[in-house]
Formats: C-alpha cells, structure tokens, sequence
C-alpha cells in the first residue's frame, strides 16, 4: 500500500502541469482542451495505479511531456477522418459506405456555404416542399408514380408500415424475418411501426397459398423483405413480388416490397450476380418499394420509398415523416448521383460506386504495377512488396456470396507480426486500413482512390526501408 501511495503523491500537479504546456499549445490549442487532456493522462494513471496495473512512473519532465503532447494532440484532432480503404469492401458499412463523386462534392459547398431553395418555390415565391427537388427525378428513373426521401432505410421501411399497417395485420415470409448490421432486425421494425406481424411459410420455402390462408379482415398489407447478406440455399423457394401483387389485387391489399441495397441499374453485364433493380419492381405492380440510397445506388445515406401516388401522399402526411425526413446536405449528394442515372455510362463514371464495381482486373493490376514502378520495380520489392491476384467483395449487404478478381500489394512484415503493422498503419495520421491474410498485410487495390496513390507510395517507401525524395 505504501507504494501506491507514493505513486499517488508522485502524479503530476495539474496547474504546474498547465503552466509548463500553455507557453506551447496556448496560441493553438484551447486552454480547456489542454486542460481536459492533461486531466485525463493524470486520471488514467491513477486509476492503473490503484487497480495494481503500473508499478512505476516516467522517471523526468520530458518523458512527463511527451505523453501530455500526444494526449492533447489528440484530443485536439477531429474525431470523423479521412482513411484509406485498402480493404477491397466497396460498400464498407464501417468506413463510410458509398463515396461521393465531384459533383457531389460541389453540392455539398454550395448546400452548407450558401442559402438555398431548400423549401422554397422559385416559381412562385412560396413555400415549396423539399421532396419536390428530387421527386420527379426519382420517378423518372424507376417509372413510379410517386416519391419520398427520409434519413435512411430503415426509416423508409419503419414509416410505410406505420401507415399502411399500424394496428392492424402484415403478413411476411418467415425466412425474411432477419437481422443485418448494426442490430437492426426486421420484427422489432414492425413492432415499432405499430404493424401486428403475421408470419407465414417456413424458414426455406414459402407458397401463394401461404399468403391467401392467412388473410383476414385485419390484413393490411402484404410484405415481402430483402434478405441483405443472410442466405438460405438448397432446398428453398420463395413467392416472386408478381405473384404477390395478384393476391393483393385479388383480396385489395397493397404490396410493399423492401429492397434494402436497391439498385437502378442492372450489373450483370460486369460480371455481377443478377439483381432486380428498382424499376423491374415497379413495373410488376409493388404498391410501395423501399431502397437505400448509399449502397448500390451509390448516394449519401438516405432510405427511397417509391410508389402508387395515393399510397405515396398518405405516407408523406404521416407525422412521423417529420422526425425522419432528410436534410439539406443528403438531398443535395442525392439529386448529383441521381441525374447521372439519366445515362448509364455516365453513371458508370461518376458514381465512385459503380466505377469500382464494374472495374476490369487488368485496370487495377495497372494501378499496382505504377505504384511499384514509383518504388522502383517490382524486383527491388521482392520479397518485402508483391503484387498478388485477389478478390474483392461488393459490401454493405449487397451480393454477399459473390467475389471480384481484383489485384492487392501484399505486404510482408519484416519482423513482428502482421498484426503489428496493421495497428501501425492504423495509427497513422490518414490511417490505412486493409486486411490480413497468412500473416501479411493485403491492400486491395480496387478500393485505393486516385488521392490515396501519393501516401500510399510514401507509406510504402518507409516500410521497405527506402529513402524519402
């Protein structure tokens, strides 16, 4: 007990502390974060102390202050960075999921740097609605009659059925029932939204009669769910939205369909698994589809509810809409991406998405093959650096069991392990994150932006020992 207490009574004095720092930090920093830094250093030793975890403390000043530097140099960056995705995840859920393209960029500026006519009808000097700005493109591309725009998906799915079927009946398939990232499950949606939740079928197979047997005078609504990146496979069979609409002609029950990851276009000519897109929905009869607009399609995070116009304006009069409708900046990102859809190689383009999608293999060897010649040659990297065939995946639930044949450097750690030099790149100020594989550290390629090249190369330089330029 003794010697915890001396390492108590020897833990910095905080205004003494404060008094040697401000003189560095205080033109640049703020006192207060200064402060809450330094504090915070102090606590954690103290704690460690008293939990029996550190036995000793920094023998001098400098030791002292180097620890409070990297403590208020930290405190002191932003929290939401810049990273270098070199996971060959396009649609990575965790890093950000689509990016933006130019155009979206500039949106952006003029949307926070500029008034705007967010809600405001320029043709007749009255208020105007936001959907409008985005709505007749939206329809336009999908061929619906109506559109709406909220936060994100689960909120367009949460808002539909909280108008079509609050207190009243859903019936959906058993095996659609899932759980995707970040907890979200299906069931406790449809609790939310006030829904009563009818489950029918089995977990792998599901029949039109399954539907029909269920409906009563409660029904409401006809569900059919997205699976995202859950997959049942062998003996399976589920009822096509066609088929369902027929029963909901029949039995006058609107049909909504969740797509999650929706896409309008289809990408199977490049090598994809066939998806239905948004329009192939719409045109066999959904009363109400629900989409994300960050995925696939390539946007900011946004959940697209498309549909029967009548079904479409009840949804926009819920209250609820308030709480989940978009902002100026989502709509801003939005409206860029959307219009380039108007033209599919323009959208191929434009859409960093789609352009990593839809990549060729040979592309992104070449990419590989110009970084290495910047590090001067593949022969002087043997051994340390290697370009290696790969495979990609597509992400954010979209194609789960599909694969790109993409191109990696593959990093062999020169001592350690490739643990270590994955928290190392971690660490770095614009942190690179990839993935290991056999005790090496895979940069997928097809995910390195054209940005990225510059540090990546000098990242490269210092890990096999060559010297700056």
């Amino acid at each position: 007990m003794c010697d915890v207490n001396k390492l108590l009574r020897n833990l910095p004095k905080i205004d003494r502390v404060l008094d040697d720092l401000q003189d560095t930090f205080s033109e640049s920093i703020p006192l207060a974060i200064i402060k809450s830094a330094v504090q915070q250093c102090i606590e954690e030793k103290r704690k460690l102390i008293l939990d029996g975890k550190l036995k000793t403390l920094p023998q001098d000043q400098e030791a002292w202050y180097k620890i409070f530097t990297e403590s208020i140099l930290k405190k002191n960056s932003l929290n939401y960075r810049r990273v270098i995705n070199g996971t060959g995840v396009v649609i990575h859920t965790n890093l950000g999921r689509s990016l933006l393209g130019a155009q979206s960029i500039d949106a952006l500026q003029v949307a926070g740097g500029c008034y705007t006519n967010l809600e405001f009808d320029l043709t007749t000097g009255k208020r105007g609605s936001r959907y409008s700005l985005v709505e007749e493109i939206i329809c336009d591309l999908t061929g619906a009659e109506a559109a709406i725009v909220v936060n994100n998906n689960a909120a367009a799915v949460l808002l539909a059925l909280n108008t079509l079927s609050f207190n009243s009946e859903t019936i959906v398939s058993r095996g659609q029932l899932v759980e995707i990232g970040g907890s979200f499950r299906i069931p406790d949606v449809m609790s939310r939204s006030g829904a009563r939740m009818v489950e029918v079928g089995a977990t792998n197979r599901t029949h039109v009669h399954d539907y029909v047997d269920a409906i009563t005078d409660e029904t409401t609504l006809l569900l059919k769910v997205h699976t995202s990146n859950f997959r049942v496979i062998g003996f399976t069979s589920e009822v096509p939205v066609a088929d369902m609409v027929a029963i909901g002609k029949k039995h006058d029950i609107p049909v909504m369909e969740d797509l999650g990851s929706g896409s309008l276009i289809d990408l199977s000519p490049w090598g994809l698994p066939k998806e239905p897109t948004v329009q192939e929905i719409v045109q066999e009869g959904a009363d109400v589809v629900t989409f994300s607009g960050d995925k696939l399609l390539g946007g900011p995070q946004a959940g697209i509810i498309v549909g029967k116009k009548a079904i479409i304006d009840k949804i926009k009069k819920n209250p609820m809409n308030r709480a989940l409708r978009i902002d100026k900046f989502t709509l801003a990102g939005l409206e860029t991406v959307l219009r380039n859809y108007y033209d599919l190689d323009m959208a191929i383009a434009n859409v960093p998405t789609l352009t990593m999608l839809t990549a060729a293999p040979d592309t992104i060897k070449k990419k590989g093959q110009a970084i290495l010649r910047r590090l001067g040659g593949a022969t002087k990297q043997k051994n340390i650096i290697e370009l290696r065939k790969t495979v990609s995946k597509v992400g954010g639930g979209a194609m789960p069991e599909h694969g790109l044949a993409s191109w990696a450097l593959v990093l062999h750690p020169k001592s350690g392990k490739a643990a270590t030099l994955e928290k190392q790149l971690r660490s770095r100020d614009i942190p690179i994150i990839g993935r290991i594989e056999d005790e090496k550290m895979i940069l997928d390629l097809r995910t390195i932006q054209g940005p990225d090249i510059p540090l990546l190369v000098d990242m490269l330089k210092s890990f096999s020992g060559k010297s700056e330029n």
